[in-house]
């Protein structure tokens, strides 16, 4: 009788809607880096994603929220692809349909921009993608974070403390409009906030 209730219900049960689109925040893991500039894309997927789970065989957690999944690798961010590319293809969301949130060096503390595709300019966790995804044809949210001050090494810039300049909300808010109201929308609203 038990099993005949169990497959009655798991016949009825609500489908979850499909995954059209997947935001991917990139990062390092840990918490030495947690609150780190090169971290913004994480913490801008946490603005929205408060749930985020382990999936069996992706380095990375998820959480689905209505058609979009949410997702922090796991692993280094110069390896973000070997998390990304498997996620993707597992949920059927084509690299067009990837939104990657990253801290920027080429503008300034505050300014956050949304393009598709071109170079990564050498961050290294964009490289990683394009190499796992085979394109570069996957739309970023690109977070500014501005150059070094005189002196100070790049990395020691990136894995510095986060200034509170780095417009976080901002980020994952671009992330959300790309998702509901397509590119062209998002730029033009982000783009005239910042």
């Amino acid at each position: 009788m038990l099993v005949l209730v169990f497959d009655f219900l798991k016949r009825f049960r609500p489908t979850p809607p499909a995954t059209e689109w997947l935001v991917v925040g990139l990062g390092n893991p840990g918490p030495k880096y947690e609150t780190t500039k090169h971290n913004v894309g994480t913490l801008a997927v946490d603005q929205s994603a408060k749930n985020l789970a382990p999936v069996r065989g992706i380095k990375a957690t998820v959480e689905h929220i209505g058609d979009v999944a949410w997702a922090r690798p796991t692993t280094f961010m110069n390896l973000s692809g070997e998390a990304v590319a498997p996620l993707a293809k597992q949920l059927g969301v084509p690299p067009e349909r990837i939104v990657v949130i990253h801290d920027e060096l080429d503008l300034p503390a505050g300014k956050v921009r949304i393009k598709l595709g071109g170079n990564e300019n050498g961050h290294n966790g964009l490289k990683s993608l394009t190499e796992h995804l085979g394109t570069r044809d996957y739309v970023r949210v690109r977070v500014g974070i501005g150059r070094p001050p005189k002196g100070l090494a790049v990395p020691d810039w990136v894995l510095g403390p986060l200034d509170g300049n780095e417009a976080i909300e901002t980020a994952a808010e671009a992330a959300r409009l790309v998702c509901s109201d397509g590119l062209a929308a998002a730029q033009n609203e982000i783009h005239a906030k910042s």
